[in-house]
């Protein structure tokens, strides 16, 4: 695979417009160390951006197009700015979204050449998509000086999925890839949208991904039944106690006594979210003390939860998981993001890295027929101008 550089990015955008790029930026894709399904319920997520970015390279036009090329899909779109809106089905939607509400919100452009790479794995679970919006974000601001803000990025990016993209997102992933730092993870409150950062020194250990290659059907259907189930969930609850809005404002006394004999369902989809909320409390408390085989630990507990009680995993996820627990030099694992696909998350010891592929691989292989991807990644910065 060709390694994606400033060099690289500005030789491309030459070969296909002609001219030299005013502006080259990157923003990254992101990993969530813990804390699933709870952005939704108002909860806590603890994300950090990752070493893989989407990469953009824009310079001026003097009329009022937008050209926009795309390496990976080797095809070139233009369009008028006044008449912007959502293609079937294109990648151009990432980058049109983002133009469109840019736009919106009062900002004045003019026309541009842009070209687009990237090394963000695509259906890994690692918001591609998200690494896009803010990378295109982050070089219209810069190129037409227009002052926004991280979070101006940030909700623009997030409007932009759920509009041209019709993918109705949490704000996570947007916000990993504009806001995150180097060696850190960023615990967010989902509901006030505060932060605060806390250190992931891995020293001898590392994190590493591991892709099914799977997307299961149910993945959207469950989701959505996996929302109404919370909701259900608050409205039982706060007949009784009308300051509960979500599951965040939930205790444990709430829902035994409210879902656990009447809505068993509710109770253990509920008791998942409200367990998920605590464990990103402790990891923080296990981070900010270097205690990575706690951090582990809770990696393997919040596993069990998705798998169990949550049932947003599946059977190539699980397989993962339990195969990994027989070496010590993996603190932890766990499914990542959706469920029914995508990825595991590892916190393996560095030097066990080559022996645990080569262990897992043809074990995969054998059992599902599928190839088994490794990424290994390291917590990097937020989207910037190179």
């Amino acid at each position: 695979m060709t390694t994606i550089s400033k060099q690289y990015i500005t030789e491309k955008f030459e070969e296909v417009f002609g001219q030299a790029p005013d502006v080259v930026s990157k923003s990254p894709g992101r990993i969530n160390i813990i804390g699933e399904h709870t952005d939704y319920n108002d909860g806590f997520v603890l994300p950090a951006a990752i070493d893989k970015y989407s990469y953009v390279a824009i310079g001026h036009r003097n009329d009022d197009e937008i050209h926009l090329f795309s390496q990976l899909f080797n095809e070139k779109l233009s369009f008028k700015l006044s008449e912007i809106k959502a293609l079937e089905n294109s990648w151009a939607n990432y980058i049109l979204g983002v133009v469109y509400h840019i736009q919106k919100n009062g900002h004045q452009l003019k026309g541009f050449n842009m070209l687009i790479d990237g090394d963000v794995p695509l259906g890994a679970g690692v918001s591609s998509s998200a690494s896009l919006e803010s990378a295109v974000a982050v070089a219209l601001d810069k190129i037409f000086n227009l002052g926004l803000s991280k979070w101006d990025m940030t909700k623009i990016a997030q409007t932009a999925e759920h509009t041209f993209a019709g993918v109705k997102c949490g704000i996570m992933d947007q916000f990993s890839s504009v806001f995150s730092k180097e060696n850190k993870v960023a615990k967010l409150d989902c509901r006030s949208l505060e932060f605060e950062y806390f250190p992931l020194e891995l020293g001898d250990y590392t994190l590493l991904l591991l892709n099914t290659n799977v997307k299961h059907s149910l993945a959207s259907s469950a989701y959505n039944e996996r929302r109404e189930a919370c909701e259900k969930a608050v409205e039982i609850i706060s007949k009784d106690f009308p300051d509960v809005k979500s599951l965040r404002d939930v205790n444990s006394q709430m829902l035994r006594e409210y879902l656990y004999s009447d809505y068993p369902e509710l109770y253990v989809k509920a008791s998942y979210v409200h367990d998920e909320n605590q464990r990103v409390e402790e990891v923080c408390k296990a981070l900010e003390k270097g205690d990575l085989a706690t951090v582990g630990l809770f990696l393997y507990a919040s596993h069990e939860g998705l798998s169990e009680h949550y049932e947003v995993s599946c059977e190539e996820l699980d397989f993962l998981v339990d195969e990994v627990r027989q070496y010590p030099e993996v603190l932890g694992a766990r499914m990542m993001g959706g469920g029914f696909g995508g990825c595991t998350l590892n916190l393996v010891k560095k030097s066990f890295v080559p022996e645990l592929i080569a262990k897992l691989k043809p074990a995969y292989g054998a059992k599902f027929n599928l190839e088994l991807t490794p990424i290994e990644v390291v917590p990097s910065e937020g989207g910037h101008v190179l």
